[in-house]
């Protein structure tokens, strides 16, 4: 385990990163501790019940669905634009964290969405 310090928006996080064989599956990071001052802390991404997919994309913020960009059954590569989620006027791609299958959309367009929730899964 490798411990690491993180600046960002002017909160200062430490995080701590696990090392190991990777399993193709997204990295999952333990929640971040506020350092010098409280920052709201992130929901853990929770996957939904009866998904297909093996690997969950998550909402990294609050926000609504303005475009699905992929279907169930597409092939796609990481970095791929999944969907299009707004959040405070700016438009955020949704990307595949790795090479796969879209095993499920769980978000259709003109939802809202909380930080955490899942917009889709993979195989």
């Amino acid at each position: 385990m490798k411990n690491y310090t993180i600046t960002v928006n002017g909160n200062v996080y430490e995080v701590t990163v696990e090392e190991g064989a990777s399993t193709g599956a997204a990295p999952v990071a333990n929640a971040p501790k506020a350092v010098p001052k409280a920052a709201p802390k992130a929901a853990a991404p929770a996957a939904a019940a009866g998904t297909a997919g093996s690997v969950s994309v998550s909402a990294p913020m609050p926000g609504k669905i303005l475009a699905v960009k992929s279907s169930v059954g597409q092939a796609v590569k990481k970095g791929d634009v999944l969907m299009v989620l707004e959040a405070m006027k700016m438009e955020n791609d949704i990307v595949a964290p790795q090479d796969g299958t879209v095993a499920s959309i769980n978000v259709a367009v003109g939802d809202s969405v909380e930080p955490g929730a899942t917009l889709a899964t993979m195989n």
